[in-house]
């Protein structure tokens, strides 16, 4: 049976889920997929693939917190664009993206426990980062743009298609090389 991608969305947000939290049957995991709303489906997803590639990449967001700060906008702008690039099949089904609710959960997901005024700032500088990778007509930007969009559908492909050629296990190292680059990109400014 051929699945929507708002049906694909669901199931891996189900399955990712699943895979942090677990559920006590599967009976459970049938109905949280029944009654999930696609647009929370993205916001984890987003935050999932942004800690997963914090994870592969290796970073310290705890040391960073208080040895160079602005990195943390670097992750919530990372989060902000798995975001759009998950969400943007959708607004041909007729689905707006929230950019401004999208922040806040990430950014909330991502730095639980901070306080407001520092989450506020790692917010704020994320989408100043978000918008400038937008709005740049340069190659690099262009082809980075491309390849998280890539990584991101054949993460998608991986995690919710038995047939596919690759697992979600050999795609996740994949966010962290790109978290890697923006990481550079912003540290070498």
């Amino acid at each position: 049976m051929e699945m929507t991608y708002e049906e694909r969305l669901k199931l891996m947000h189900q399955l990712c889920q699943a895979q942090s939290a677990g559920y006590a049957s599967e009976a459970q995991a049938v109905a949280a997929f029944a009654n999930v709303d696609v647009e929370d489906s993205v916001h984890y997803l987003a935050s999932f693939l942004t800690f997963k590639a914090i994870q592969a990449a290796d970073r310290h967001p705890a040391d960073e917190l208080q040895n160079d700060f602005d990195m943390l906008g670097v992750y919530q702008c990372f989060g902000l664009m798995a975001y759009a690039f998950l969400f943007m099949p959708l607004t041909q089904e007729g689905h707006q993206p929230d950019y401004d609710r999208a922040q806040v959960t990430i950014g909330k997901t991502l730095f639980d426990g901070l306080a407001p005024e520092m989450l506020a700032e790692i917010i704020e500088s994320g989408f100043h980062k978000f918008k400038l990778i937008a709005e740049a007509d340069s190659e690099h930007w262009q082809e980075y743009r491309e390849n998280l969009d890539k990584v991101t559908i054949s993460y998608m492909i991986a995690t919710t298609d038995d047939d596919s050629p690759h697992s979600a296990e050999e795609v996740l190292p994949l966010f962290g090389q790109l978290l890697s680059q923006l990481c550079e990109a912003f540290t070498a400014d």
